[in-house]
């Protein structure tokens, strides 16, 4: 995401009255964007709230996230987890391992978060278990089929989160107007709008969160 889809100063309202990021969340922002390429990638800290309270509600044993860039999000998902639970997380650059590695162990959750460093449509079908949570903020074109391969996975009542499905607005442009990421995420909507699997919310935070729950 690289444009701000909403008036500046109704984020900034709007983040001053949501709970604070915690010193690690804090640490880990601006620890990204001084050495991270492509800092704005990461979840924050309004996005970052809505999935610790998604994961607070669900309290998942089993949480998979396509996409861990440096943690943010994993720390975030991992609030809610049941004591014996786990997360796996899939991250295709193993450059960024080390330092999403650095915060979970600072947050003391190395015996909770499982990292993987590859594709994940290769890395998804190894992990066992019926997902509670899923979380796909991974490469745009690859949505759709992310999400094929695991919705029959996520248990009744579970939840899929997708990022970016706003896609920094562009998707309400005329399809042919739309760049190649755009339409990706405006198919994958359209897709899962027409599954009677799921009932959806698309909810304008952010780059857009679809928060899709199994039936």
């Amino acid at each position: 995401m690289t444009k701000t889809i909403f008036p500046k100063h109704l984020e900034d309202y709007a983040q001053e009255h949501t709970t604070p990021e915690s010193a690690l969340l804090y640490a880990l922002n601006r620890e990204t964007n001084y050495k991270v390429d492509k800092a704005v990638m990461l979840s924050g800290h309004m996005q970052g709230t809505l999935l610790q309270f998604l994961s607070h509600a669900v309290q998942p044993k089993l949480i998979l996230e396509l996409g861990t860039y440096t943690g943010y999000s994993a720390l975030c998902l991992a609030v809610g987890l049941q004591p014996d639970g786990l997360l796996h997380t899939i991250e295709i650059d193993e450059e960024l391992y080390d330092i999403a590695r650095k915060y979970i162990v600072m947050a003391q959750l190395e015996d909770k978060i499982i990292q993987h460093t590859g594709a994940a449509a290769d890395i998804i079908p190894t992990i066992e278990g019926s997902f509670d949570m899923v979380f796909i903020d991974a490469d745009k074109p690859n949505y759709a089929a992310y999400y094929d391969l695991v919705i029959d996975r996520v248990r009744p009542g579970g939840l899929l989160i997708a990022d970016n499905v706003l896609f920094e607005g562009d998707v309400t442009l005329p399809e042919e107007q739309q760049s190649k990421n755009a339409l990706a995420m405006h198919h994958f909507n359209k897709k899962v709008k027409e599954d009677p699997r799921v009932a959806q919310m698309l909810l304008p935070i952010r780059d857009g969160l679809l928060v899709i729950r199994k039936l």
